[in-house]
């Protein structure tokens, strides 16, 4: 067999050819490596002097259906310079791993498709190796993200587990990664980011969170020339739950059977846009009557609706014209849910309001959080947390079918 061929089919260069083996199905390709090529793997110098050798497997590219193994007798070496003795470096495989670089990448290629146990099994080879190889590159190329770019941010929680386990997320607004993971929720999980980001030197110009107190508190804290941005979709998100509270509560002080009766079932009437009522079902001849028979969540859903042409303003001078006229509605419509969330709208107004300097969000979080889930559900959950929070630094790259 020539150098050639080893080099161009196996990734395999300064090493000699001895013999093929077939047995078992596969098969094994013995070679070795020429004399004058042995270096000092401390100082690479060739005044070296063999002692002996111990002959290591490695698990390379297979002929067709075949596995093959290359097999190579490792020699010891003495260095003359060093005065240590240690065993020759592999040209081509790392250390401490028992595949060339060549099944590693033909693996890494068939992970992009299909799950580790469609790879292992395809490969005949063990689970844990795939695994191995996913979780090196995953260490080698998203470790630790690098910030010094950043300039737009969102960061949110996730639920990830059962038990109340949650995880804090930093996102790139322009780039869609995952740049840092923090574990629990609030302000004390986002210190390790703060921390790096400061190093970093990077320029903050805009962060997108929800309304949390302690998510405020910290980015102001920390970032104290960015601009704050709540995030449009938990604010609507809230108010949804308050509206779901408002409908409850009328369903339980309702003292006759027909205002029950035309309260029950409406909740998601109440959530939905008008024009995605469905016609067929009668659902918005069932929304007339709910709402005709109760004022204040009559009130409640017409400033729903209100509310959520707050961010389709032409400016921001037009934009804080409707808050303005919003919350005076809510002010005198005599529904406290209304009247309080008049007043959480107005203690986060300049938050709002700079959704007209950088209109941007957590939805890109949100879509990512879907990703993750559609992961785990792939993968039938991870039991190595490390290896799962380096698929999550990583998933920004999913170019098909996301896989475990």
């Amino acid at each position: 067999m020539s150098g050639r061929l080893l080099y161009h089919g196996f990734g395999i260069r300064g090493y000699r050819y001895v013999k093929l083996d077939v047995h078992n199905g596969g098969m094994e390709l013995v070679i070795e490596q020429p004399r004058d090529r042995l270096r000092c793997p401390c100082c690479g110098r060739s005044d070296v002097i063999a002692k002996g050798h111990t002959r290591r497997s490695f698990r390379t590219v297979g002929i067709g259906a075949k596995p093959v193994r290359i097999v190579l007798p490792v020699p010891r070496i003495l260095c003359r310079s060093c005065g240590i003795i240690r065993q020759a470096k592999v040209g081509f495989a790392d250390d401490r791993v028992s595949y060339t670089r060549s099944f590693e990448r033909y693996a890494l290629e068939l992970s992009r498709s299909m799950t580790i146990q469609d790879v292992a099994r395809h490969l005949k080879i063990s689970w844990d190796v795939i695994k191995d190889i996913q979780k090196r590159h995953l260490k080698k190329h998203y470790a630790r993200p690098k910030l010094g770019h950043l300039t737009q941010i969102a960061i949110d929680e996730i639920h990830i587990g059962k038990g109340q386990k949650y995880v804090t997320l930093v996102l790139d607004l322009e780039s869609g990664a995952v740049v840092f993971l923090g574990k629990g929720r609030g302000a004390e999980s986002l210190a390790p980011f703060w921390r790096r980001l400061k190093r970093s030197g990077a320029k903050i110009e805009a962060v997108a969170i929800d309304m949390s107190p302690a998510y405020t508190l910290s980015v102001t804290t920390n970032l104290p020339d960015a601009v704050l941005v709540y995030d449009r979709f938990h604010v609507m998100k809230l108010f949804h739950d308050k509206l779901s509270d408002l409908r409850r509560d009328l369903y339980h002080e309702a003292t006759t059977k027909l205002q029950k009766d035309v309260l029950k079932g409406t909740r998601w009437l109440l959530l939905k846009n008008p024009e995605n009522l469905d016609q067929a079902k009668k659902e918005p001849q069932r929304l007339r009557e709910a709402l005709q028979l109760n004022e204040s969540l009559a009130t409640a859903y017409y400033l729903k609706e209100s509310l959520s042409w707050f961010w389709q303003q032409p400016d921001r001078k037009a934009a804080e014209l409707h808050l303005e006229i919003w919350m005076l509605q809510a002010e005198l419509s005599g529904v406290r849910m209304l009247q309080q969330f008049a007043k959480t709208l107005q203690q986060h107004r300049t938050g709002l309001l700079n959704w007209y300097r950088y209109p941007i969000s957590t939805g890109p979080l949100e879509g990512t959080n879907n990703k993750i889930q559609t992961m785990k559900r792939q993968a039938y959950g991870y039991r190595d947390l490390e290896f799962f929070q380096l698929k999550i630094y990583a998933l920004h790259t999913t170019k098909y079918a996301l896989v475990g």
